[in-house]
């Protein structure tokens, strides 16, 4: 089963899945909800999942869909090259996180990996994790002061905004700029963007 929303990339998987002998596209989902139903109805042995759906994202489609099928086989399937994003999906049960960009060997190949009941992390994807393996992670906090300061917010408003001192806020700014080794509030967002933190 595809999960995508986007008509011509869902055209692309489909014409590539079913030039293969040994394998058949049972359903096509656009929306976290269709997914998750269409999952309950034919328990397909593999789902090819969008990290960008309307409703939810794929990691939290792929926990509802694990919580009631804990051993559905998913493979992320995304543009998104964000250390977070991939570690948050690997760690809710992904069975392999593949870009988009990746050649149609590798996606097949990816996908009669995982149907073996095996992971299938590519190189670049296993990289850009251990870039950053074991940093510490932002606190729920932090990545609220975050938000508000790709919002545009001053430190003052986000204090008002959060119910906390303006010297708290400058205490979790500070904290940020450690973890995310950055220079200043600015750069903590442009690298919080990059990592799939947060979305612009």
């Amino acid at each position: 089963m595809t999960v995508e929303d986007h008509p011509i990339f869902r055209g692309g998987l489909e014409t590539l899945i079913s030039s293969q002998p040994d394998m058949e596209l049972v359903a096509q989902a656009e929306t976290a909800d269709e997914a998750i139903s269409e999952y309950r109805r034919l328990r397909p042995d593999v789902v090819l999942m969008d990290q960008r759906l309307p409703g939810a994202t794929g990691t939290e489609t792929l926990m509802t869909i694990r919580k009631q099928s804990p051993n559905a086989r998913i493979i992320m399937l995304t543009t998104s090259r964000g250390d977070i994003e991939i570690q948050r999906a690997l760690r809710a049960g992904a069975a392999a996180y593949v870009l988009k960009s990746t050649s149609k060997d590798e996606l097949i190949k990816s996908i009669r990996t995982v149907y073996k009941g095996k992971k299938y992390i590519p190189p670049e994807v296993a990289g850009v994790v251990a870039e950053h393996w074991g940093e510490e992670e932002l606190t729920l906090r932090e990545t609220e002061v975050l938000s508000l300061i790709r919002d545009g917010t001053k430190n003052k408003q986000i204090g008002d905004q959060l119910g906390i001192s303006e010297t708290t806020v400058n205490f979790h700014i500070k904290n940020i700029a450690e973890k995310l080794q950055a220079r200043d509030r600015t750069h903590a967002v442009t690298l919080a963007v990059r990592r799939g933190l947060l979305e612009m």
